[in-house]
């Protein structure tokens, strides 16, 4: 496991973050191996906040024919659930190592939980979040009236511990997203924190989610 001497406690919870971007296969490496070891009772849960390199990962909903551009970006299949996705430079991801049975062993109030976290977040910078029936992840109005989305949720649970988590757009570029159609829907856009006008930057966002965290979870 990464070393986790810079890590931060708060309300019992790890909170690390990352200075440089992490390759992917590298996160899913330590999440594995993190989740066993909160399994074991050998490790605090953990949030880890970061960012990847330019790349798309498949859930296990993913359809090929959604990944528009094959040879752009790296392309990383995954065991968390739903369609494709993009990470990328300027996108919080948040990976949320939870023991969900001491939390009450609620799956579906455990997305909920996350949704209403990304939500808390976004009102601190004066944006209006909202869930959709039937499309996963938190939707704005764009400044063009649009309705687009600005953060994605995908989690995986082993043992009852969940990894994976959300990745929030704070100033990504948002061309990267037209290699596939995100999270298999078309007839949407994609924004960020940054396109409608908010200058909040990454340390911002990072002490959002903190601050937001104890009253969700």
């Amino acid at each position: 496991m990464m070393d986790n001497k810079d890590a931060v406690l708060s309300h019992g919870v790890e909170w690390r973050v990352e200075k440089d971007p992490v390759a992917y296969p590298d996160a899913l490496a330590e999440m594995d191996s993190y989740v066993a070891a909160i399994h074991e009772g050998k490790a605090r849960e953990r949030v880890w906040l970061l960012e990847h390199p330019p790349l798309y990962t498949a859930g296990t909903s993913a359809q090929s024919n959604d990944l528009l551009t094959p040879n752009r970006f790296p392309v990383f299949k995954t065991g968390r659930g739903g369609q494709y996705t993009y990470h990328g430079p300027g996108q919080r991801v948040a990976y949320v190592m939870l023991d969900l049975k001491r939390r009450g062993g609620d799956l579906r109030l455990y997305i909920e939980s996350l949704e209403r976290w990304i939500i808390a977040v976004l009102a601190e910078f004066g944006v209006e979040g909202v869930i959709r029936d039937g499309r996963v992840g938190v939707w704005v109005t764009d400044r063009d009236g649009r309705e687009s989305k600005i953060a994605a949720i995908g989690v995986r649970v082993r043992h009852w511990i969940s990894f994976h988590g959300i990745a929030i757009n704070v100033s990504p570029n948002l061309d990267h997203f037209s290699g596939i159609v995100p999270c298999g829907l078309s007839s949407y856009g994609v924004t960020s924190l940054n396109a409608l006008g908010s200058d909040a930057s990454m340390s911002d966002v990072d002490k959002a989610l903190m601050r937001e965290f104890p009253d969700i979870f």
